[in-house]
């Protein structure tokens, strides 16, 4: 485990700046979760959604005051853009197929709208709830399942450190879509559970090194949990930002390129995976590091070598006690 201390970036070194950030962050989405709302498409809660399309010069207060005198007041009305061509996606509580198409039929003919410029879909409560529970239940048995395995191949400290970077990830991403108020839909979960594989996937692998140089104290630079920490991240990550980078650019396609549908799952997976990049740096392995330093053993060797080693102007004798083997 052969390395200059001094030429390494020295994350660990800014775990308070980093962990405050994310405090931030989470504290953030969280209050947009609690003011904002969230908005969820008529998959979970039930209800009409209309997509009225080039629908031209015609404002959000005209289209609002159509829906309301076809008794359909209390939708909500949001603008969009398709192929260039503005349009609006109206959401409202109908659950009756029936009254839902007489509604949208009274307000396009009221606003001049062609017949085939926009399209009805109605999704009953019973439905909307099963996607709901089924949802609900995938997050729970995913979560338990990283927690059993990371524990099996690593250790428990390990797994509920993932985890929490998992949740810091997910927390700031649904809150994300609660100030911007982007409807979650069935593909945002499914975004949502492949960003905990990206977000496990990139702990794991700082975790992997981090385990394995634990192992190894003969280096003089890298005695302490902090150091070798610091040490295990800079070995992974140009990896990871490799695998970022190649994951983020078929993403983006989807983002700016793609439908609608796809880029309901482009948005959260792109939030997800820089946000996974992130934590796997920033929150899990502080978090770790600071866990194990609390050990007894950690404990003695950060009082013994933590100070020194991370002084800047001690760089050259700590390269000089790992030349002679102290």
């Amino acid at each position: 485990m052969r390395s200059h201390f001094k030429r390494e970036i020295p994350f660990i070194g800014a775990r308070r700046v980093f962990l405050t950030i994310s405090a931030c962050l989470v504290v953030l989405a969280i209050l947009g979760i609690a003011v904002r709302g969230l908005v969820f498409g008529i998959e979970f809660s039930g209800g009409t959604e209309i997509d009225f399309r080039s629908t031209g010069d015609i404002t959000i207060e005209q289209m609002r005051d159509a829906l309301a005198s076809n008794d359909e007041g209390t939708a909500t009305v949001q603008t969009t853009v398709t192929d260039g061509a503005e349009g609006f996606l109206v959401r409202s509580e109908t659950t009756d197929p029936t009254v839902a198409t007489a509604h949208a039929d009274a307000v396009a003919s009221g606003l001049s709208l062609a017949a085939d410029s926009y399209q009805v879909t109605t999704i009953g409560p019973d439905w909307g709830a099963n996607v709901t529970q089924s949802s609900a239940t995938a997050f729970l048995v995913a979560i338990a399942l990283i927690i059993a395995y990371a524990s099996w191949r690593y250790e428990f400290k390990m797994s509920l450190a993932a985890v929490i970077a998992l949740l810091h990830d997910l927390v700031i991403t649904v809150g994300i879509y609660a100030w911007t108020q982007t409807a979650i839909t069935p593909n945002v979960v499914a975004a949502l559970l492949t960003i905990m594989g990206y977000s496990l996937y990139d702990t794991v692998v700082v975790f992997h090194r981090t385990k394995e140089n634990s192992l190894q104290l003969h280096d003089g630079v890298h005695r302490t949990y902090f150091q070798i920490a610091n040490f295990s991240i800079n070995e992974v990550f140009v990896r990871t930002i490799n695998t970022s980078i190649t994951s983020l650019v078929p993403v983006f396609a989807m983002l700016f390129f793609g439908g609608s549908t796809l880029k309901d799952f482009a948005f959260a997976m792109s939030i997800g995976l820089v946000l996974g990049s992130y934590s796997s740096i920033a929150v899990a392995s502080p978090i770790l590091a600071i866990w194990k330093t609390s050990e007894s053993k950690w404990s003695k060797l950060e009082a013994k070598y933590g100070e020194r080693a991370l002084a800047p102007e001690s760089a050259k004798d700590v390269d000089a006690a790992a030349g002679t083997g102290e």
